[in-house]
């Protein structure tokens, strides 16, 4: 059996032969001095909404979190174990990042989940149920408005998710301190990954709009 994919290690060469090749001087930079990301992005696990592909990033450009659905948990000191929140608490505390970015994105398995908690689950432990769990009150909302049709529901638990997510980041005391003060702002974005459109969240209003592109 070999290391790695074929995949994978045809990537690689590629990668060493192109992008690293074109790149290296950045790469050598970003190894010797570290990152100093000014962006944070908390994304989903989807293999299909990758932030440095959307938004066109290159090495150190990005600090990135992905989990399932793109969910933020409140602040919970309590000792166990927090993967969002560890990552958060690098972003901020370490890196100083001046935005958060909560990236939610189109046909979304996790929030599927999270509109059918009636489904069996993968497996004995149901993880993604349990993580799911965090937007069960709008999940039992959307899900029940039989004027929408499933795709509408889909779409609209997928950016309230996302407003959700900016809600709970605000329950961090350090996150909270420095929106106050200016030196960090939170931001909503939700990529359709059928068409390739952005749509960004209105810090004033919640709704979701088309940002201006030159």
């Amino acid at each position: 059996m070999k290391h790695l994919p074929d995949r994978l290690l045809d990537g690689y060469h590629a990668f060493m032969g192109g992008r690293y090749a074109s790149e290296s001087d950045r790469y050598r930079a970003l190894a010797k001095e570290g990152q100093e990301p000014q962006t944070m992005v908390i994304a989903c696990c989807d293999s299909r909404a990758a932030p440095e592909t959307i938004f066109d990033c290159g090495p150190g450009e990005l600090f990135v979190m992905r989990n399932v659905a793109n969910l933020v948990p409140p602040y919970e000191p309590d000792g166990r174990h927090h993967a969002t929140s560890a990552a958060l608490e690098y972003a901020v505390q370490s890196l100083k990042v001046k935005h958060i970015v909560v990236l939610g994105h189109g046909r979304c398995g996790g929030i599927g989940a999270a509109l059918n908690p009636a489904a069996e689950p993968l497996a004995p432990g149901d993880f993604i149920g349990q993580w799911m769990g965090l937007v069960s009150p709008a999940a039992d909302a959307v899900s029940g408005n039989t004027m929408m049709t499933s795709g509408e529901r889909q779409t609209a638990l997928e950016r309230i998710s996302i407003r959700f997510s900016i809600g709970n980041l605000r329950t961090f005391p350090y996150i909270a301190e420095r929106e106050q003060n200016g030196g960090l702002s939170l931001h909503g974005a939700w990529f359709d990954i059928s068409t390739g459109e952005l749509w960004a969240m209105n810090h004033d209003t919640g709704d979701f709009e088309r940002p201006d592109v030159d």
